[in-house]
């Protein structure tokens, strides 16, 4: 298969908030913003415990809104401030339908969309 007709997507992603980048279809050329996700983060809870697993679930379910975004991707770039690329790239490891799929990360400060898409784009090419 060749490098162009790659199922490939980029993320920028913090703790709270994630811009996913790919191409609209296989015929595209170009990249394009695919869609948003966010994360409230967990309310103050009096119980650790209860914090921890509220914080884990939302977790959780931010990934999962991320990764609707990038079906049957085959390579993923994520880039981003924090650990949450970590995160996401352990947690993409532990769901069968991205345990093949290849990933990278990198760090870097918040990026217009525009700017993103180039990033994308450049590391793919």
């Amino acid at each position: 298969m060749s490098q162009k007709n790659k199922k490939q997507f980029g993320v920028w992603m913090d703790t709270h908030h994630a811009t996913v980048v790919g191409k609209p279809d296989a015929e595209a050329q170009n990249f394009s913003v695919l869609g948003v996700a966010e994360n409230a983060g967990a309310t103050f809870n009096t119980s650790e415990k209860n914090a921890h697993n509220d914080e884990r679930t939302l977790q959780h379910k931010y990934f999962k809104e991320i990764l609707t975004h990038m079906q049957n991707a085959e390579e993923v770039h994520l880039t981003g401030t924090g650990t949450s690329q970590e995160q996401l790239m352990r947690y993409m490891k532990e769901t069968p339908q991205f345990k093949n799929t290849i990933t990278t990360e990198s760090t870097s400060n918040k990026m217009s969309d525009e700017n993103l898409v180039e990033f994308i784009g450049a590391k793919f090419n």
